[in-house]
């Protein structure tokens, strides 16, 4: 036998302590038994274990109280100071990671493989566990085997909309199905704008199910347990304090549930605040002061304050509109069909309707249908609930425990529903508004937020103020009937501080939401009735109708106008469409046909056909980088024109992150054939996936405003300089805007995009930004796109090509048509075909020429010749007869028998040239001439040359 300490081998055996190793058991076979085994805690322990034994049955649990001590393998009750829930875990304390509890940080984008997210993990803080802060993705995971189906519970504060939070199960109690489960919880956070973000911070998990607990749980600083085999930990009373794991609560001045006692310092303004009373039987209220709930002050100390003494009760304002007071003072809501401004219920007369809704202006009560909490992001324990208080004219926020605490107004909404009179007129209708005036005074970095969603877990930011804000109105237009509830939220400060900020305060004057089921109203109005009866119903009036005030008569409105307001009544609801735009079928806005005709300065017409660009289309604007190289980028979707396109629409979700295949946050009631612009960013996920965080807005509605070629309409402008143009054709653009402010955006939004001709561009979708503005806007609320495409080019007409002529080749001649350079034009007239036309070759005219001119010159040298010789012999016969004159004037000589005879007709002689020959024809000329020679001679005694050219005159003219 081996000494004591020695293997067999000889070799010495390694000391195995209790705290190297613990148990666990495997997994069951199908006979539902198990085995224990140890399991080292370090890596490098691998012999002196011990060895594995039998294991209780899988149906084995323990009870509450008990936990199972694995080295016995038998339920143990827990020591006074501690607990367990018997078939469920529980972790309360984050002084480090619970046992089970693995984190781990990894990169979200696998091309920007070099960031190193090593170190963005869950960080125990002691009460709670919190998030990371930075780009990477922090996963807390926790493994557990349940014997029967449980559920997992847990608490979380989720501040701050930069964060992206994902438990695979979104509730705070999840149930769980029976064997294994794997629960996460991820994080991600995106510092889009630059601005610190702040952890989700989780705390207070707790399991059911599972079979056993293999140790109890010490008990909160603030809690004990006197006895072994505790369920749970009971709060120590207030003046008393306890350690954790205690089993006694110490006596002190101090607040319940604290885990050391210190001095109470004396109460300042900062420790109470003041309320109106309800109304009691006599209508009376009264202004009264509070201590804030825990009092942690002292007010018999010197230096400190006392409550103030109630002030003197005072006749109750009247009730909120809708409302009467009953006999004991209360205030109840009218009946269907009356109205009251506070005091009495009155029934709306014939031919008008009641405006339903709800309005509060006066504070003497939280209305039922309204509450106010806190959040807390300092996980600490406090009886003190009430953030809001009613002061008479307004409610305002009261001092919290905390200048971090977020003070929330809630306002539950059942639904809306449309008035009698225009709830078959849906198009043109506001389903609801919420109306509000509010102040803040701020000495620090307050913010007040306005929230809207399903419920008050799942709220959207619309808006957000900071600092001190002078007392004005807000309104939000209500787009669908699944908005339910609506928030208020202040926050004094980011940093923490205990009550140093009391003095900064959110007040709300007043509240009014109308179209709410189960509303009551306020007044009635004018409607339209079914017919002359006393008792007809309201009606709308028909598409493109006004209505009187006065009779309620329903009048056709201007051509090409729509109904703006929510009710129309009078002339001025119809509202004139924009330049180049038409009303739609419902008389609710005014669109593009996608045509357009356009004079030009220098009088040419230019057909526009936008049609090809009608279907909605995305696009991203220029990747961007956050100080992680995390890259993001801003995608858009846009609608152009359409015959039933009704409104463009500015829409995204502030700060809420969606993890889907592609996610898009554009919606729209009319269709899938509607026009809209939308903003949001898109962040790359994960296998194939994408994110989505919007940062532009909430629920903006753009109506069109027009489509021409200025750069300025109706207060929105287009600046040439945005986008340099390349051409002296003109920039087509679309004009959108909404009229719906924000704090931002104090005159509403606006967005153009300006089509600009490109031939070359196939692409239907080539869209691009302002080179210095490459999210489409620079100040988030004038958005300007530039949309280049050969479908943006005026349609080609006859005008835009030219023909070419070739030359006569082989008797063959051509014309071809080409089109005018540069082209700025596209479809419309196509080019016509060439023409091919019989022509006579150029060769043959001039050799027909040629010969002809020679002819002409051989006859016309053969003329002068003739007429030189005949000449010659007439002034021969002429010097003959000036010498027989004898010189004497007005003596003729005398005659020879050849002459012309007295009596004798000189047209006997005239030549019939028609039936002889050329020559023939010459000779009788030249002796028709002779023969004029000679009566000349006759009548002259004294020729002249003036006698010479007459003659040569007459020969020519004969000729």
């Amino acid at each position: 036998m081996p000494p004591l300490g020695w293997t067999s081998g000889g070799k010495k055996k390694i000391q195995i302590q209790l705290s190297d190793y613990h148990f666990e058991y495997t997994e069951c076979d199908v006979l539902g038994s198990r085995w224990r085994v140890a399991i080292p805690n370090k890596a490098d322990t691998c012999t002196g274990l011990p060895d594995p034994v039998k294991g209780t049955q899988c149906t084995f649990s323990c009870s509450e109280g008990e936990f199972l001590d694995m080295r016995s393998q038998k339920c143990q009750k827990c020591a006074a100071g501690t607990y367990s829930l018997g078939t469920g875990v529980a972790f309360d304390e984050w002084d480090s990671l619970p046992t089970g509890f693995v984190t781990q940080g990894v990169t979200v984008n696998d091309w920007n493989a070099h960031t190193d997210c090593s170190n963005s993990t869950w960080t125990p803080k002691g009460d709670y566990v919190a998030s990371n802060m930075d780009e990477c993705t922090a996963t807390l995971s926790y493994a557990v085997s349940l014997k029967k189906p449980g559920t997992v519970f847990f608490e979380y504060f989720y501040p701050d909309n930069s964060i992206y939070f994902e438990f695979f199960n979104i509730f705070l109690i999840v149930e769980l199905n029976k064997g294994n489960n794997v629960l996460y919880w991820r994080t991600t956070t995106y510092t889009v704008l630059d601005s610190a973000v702040k952890p989700v911070l989780l705390r207070n998990i707790a399991i059911s199910g599972v079979a056993y607990t293999s140790e109890c749980f010490h008990c909160k600083p603030g809690t004990h347990s006197t006895k072994p085999g505790s369920a749970r930990c009971a709060p120590c009373p207030a003046d008393t304090y306890s350690t954790k794991g205690a089993t006694v609560c110490h006596q002190c001045e101090q607040e319940a549930g604290s885990g050391s006692c210190k001095p109470r310092p004396p109460c300042t303004n900062s420790d109470y605040f003041y309320t109106h009373t309800p109304c009691d039987s006599e209508g009376k209220t009264q202004l009264m002061y509070k201590w804030i709930e825990p009092k942690i002050c002292n007010e018999t100390i010197e230096g400190a304050v006392v409550l103030p003494a109630s002030g003197e009760k005072k006749t109750c304002p009247p009730c909120n509109p809708g409302f009467f007071v009953t006999n004991s003072s209360n205030c109840e809501p009218c009946t269907s069909g009356f109205y009251s401004n506070g005091t009495a219920c009155t029934e709306c007369p014939v031919g008008t309707e009641p405006v339903v809704g709800f309005e509060y202006k006066w504070w003497n009560t939280i209305p039922s249908n309204m509450r106010s909490s806190i959040l807390r992001p300092e996980a600490i324990n406090s009886n003190h609930n009430t953030a809001w208080e009613v002061a008479g004219e307004y409610v305002y926020t009261t001092p919290g425990d905390q200048d971090t605490d977020y003070l929330m107004l809630i306002l539950n909404v059942p639904g809306y529903s449309l008035p009698q009179s225009t709830v078959k007129d849906r198009e043109r209708s506001e389903l609801s508004r919420i109306t509000f005036v509010f102040e803040t005074i701020c000495s620090a970095d307050c913010k007040l937020f306005f929230l809207a969603g399903y419920n008050e877990w799942n709220n959207n930011i619309v808006e957000r103020w900071n600092g001190s804000n002078r007392k004005q109105s807000y309104s939000y237009l209500i787009q669908s009937n699944s908005t339910v509830t609506f928030a208020w939220t202040f926050q004094r400060t980011g940093k923490f501080n205990t009550r140093k900020y009391s003095a900064d305060v959110a007040k709300i004057y007043s509240i009014y939401i109308t179209n709410v089921v189960g509303g009551v109203a306020s007044q009635c109005r004018r409607c339209a009735v079914s017919s002359g009866k006393a008792d007809s119903a309201c009606v709308p009036c028909p598409a493109g109708h006004y209505m009187v005030n006065r009779t309620g008569e329903c009048k056709s409105c201007p051509p090409n106008t729509f109904i703006k307001a929510q009710h129309p009544v009078g002339q001025a609801a119809c509202i004139q469409c924009g330049p180049n735009t038409i009303r739609n079928k419902a008389y609710s806005s005014c669109l593009s046909d996608c045509t357009l005709d356009m004079q030009t300065r220098g009088g040419t017409l230019l057909r526009y056909d936008f049609s090809p660009l009608s279907n909605v289309t995305g696009f991203n604007s220029s990747p961007r980088f956050t100080s992680k190289g995390l890259r993001y980028f801003q995608h858009f979707r846009v609608g152009l024109c359409g015959k039933e396109v009704r409104k463009l629409w500015l829409f995204s979700l502030f700060g809420k992150f969606y993890v889907t295949p592609f996610l898009t946050c554009c919606f729209s009631h009319t269709g899938p054939s509607s026009s809209y612009v939308c903003g949001q960013c898109n962040r790359e996920w994960e296998r194939g996936q994408r994110l989505c965080l919007s940062v532009h807005f909430i629920n903006s509605v753009l109506s069109c405003e027009g489509v021409t070629t200025d750069t300025t309409l109706g207060g929105i402008s287009s600046p040439h300089g945005l986008f340099p143009a390349t051409s002296g054709l003109p920039d087509v653009i679309f004009y959108y805007k909404s009229s719906e402010t924000t704090q931002a955006c104090k005159e509403g939004r606006s967005a153009t995009i300006r089509l600009r001709c490109s031939p070359t561009v196939t692409a239907k979708d080539h869209i691009t930004m302002p080179s210095n503005c490459s999210e489409g806007t620079c100040d988030g609320c004038s958005f300007h796109f530039l949309w280049q495409s050969q479908h943006a080019c005026p349609l080609c007409t006859k005008n835009h090509y030219k023909e070419i002529v070739s030359a006569c080749i082989q008797g063959i001649q051509r014309t071809t048509y080409v089109w005018q350079q540069p082209l700025q034009c596209y479809g419309g007239e196509s080019l016509p075909a060439q023409k091919v036309s019989a022509c006579v070759p150029l060769d043959l005219w001039l050799k027909f020429g040629v010969s002809t001119g020679s002819i002409a010159a051989v006859l016309l040298v053969g003329l002068s010749c003739y007429f030189w010789k005949k000449t010659r012999k007439l002034q021969y016969k002429y010097s003959k007869l000036k010498m027989t004159t004898g010189g004497k004037e007005c003596e003729l000589p005398t005659a020879d028998s050849c002459a012309i005879m007295e009596g004798e007709d000189a047209e006997d002689d005239l030549m019939d040239l028609t039936k002889k020959s050329f020559f023939t024809k010459m000779k009788s000329f030249s002796r028709e001439v002779s023969n004029h020679l000679t009566r000349m001679e006759l009548q002259i005694s004294q020729p002249s040359m003036f006698h010479v050219v007459n003659v040569f005159s007459e020969i020519i003219r004969r000729f």
